[in-house]
């Protein structure tokens, strides 16, 4: 109709992105294309939220949390007591810290992730955080390198850059320029035809 145009959907992409080495032991990346649960109380209809987002801190009783502002609790929830050194994420999940009182490593807990059927019909809630809906269907949870959620396992020391690859995005604009460059020709050529048509009619 010569209107414009207008936007007919978007899709969440979850491809995996390069890791981001940030040397602090709480921030993690997921390799694979699980999710990480927290704790969303009444904001979620289902209690739970679902993040990548692997920068993660502690709050003021201890409790593993989202770093970016959010706090949202990680579930189940993990404790680190205050005074703690040495923390340690595995790669299965495990959070481990030394204890002046214990010679061997304590165990805090262990992160578990959640895999869905069709992610991107995952529902954005912000702050990098995710809901369930009938789309994505229900999730599947396990721990890290448990077969049943598929090849998922956890990276520390590490965030998950961008999965954006800018070559590729480059590539398309340029594309995307020249088709718009090929139909304003051809919206030339046609003025030019009937011009001549006009003309010849005289």
């Amino acid at each position: 109709m010569g209107l414009g145009v207008e936007t007919a959907g978007t899709q969440l992409d979850f491809a995996q992105g390069d890791a981001i080495p940030t040397g602090r032991p709480l921030d993690i990346r997921i390799d694979g294309n699980g999710f990480l649960r927290v704790d969303m109380g009444d904001l979620s209809p289902t209690g739970i939220g679902y993040t990548r987002a692997g920068n993660l801190g502690t709050n003021a009783d201890g409790d593993l949390t989202m770093a970016n502002g959010t706090g949202y609790r990680i579930e189940p929830a993990i404790n680190i007591p205050f005074g703690a050194s040495n923390v340690m994420i595995g790669e299965d999940g495990t959070v481990s810290y030394d204890d002046p009182a214990s010679e061997a490593p304590v165990i805090a807990g262990q992160i578990e992730l959640s895999v869905f059927l069709n992610p991107a019909g995952l529902k954005s809630f912000g702050g990098n955080v995710y809901l369930e809906t009938a789309g994505s269907g229900p999730p599947q949870d396990g721990v890290p390198g448990d077969p049943g959620i598929g090849r998922n396992q956890i990276t520390s020391g590490c965030l998950e850059g961008s999965n954006v690859d800018a070559v590729t995005e480059l590539v398309d604009l340029i594309r995307t320029q020249r088709a718009f460059e090929m139909n304003s020709q051809s919206f030339s050529a046609a003025d030019e035809t009937l011009q001549t048509v006009v003309n010849l009619g005289r």
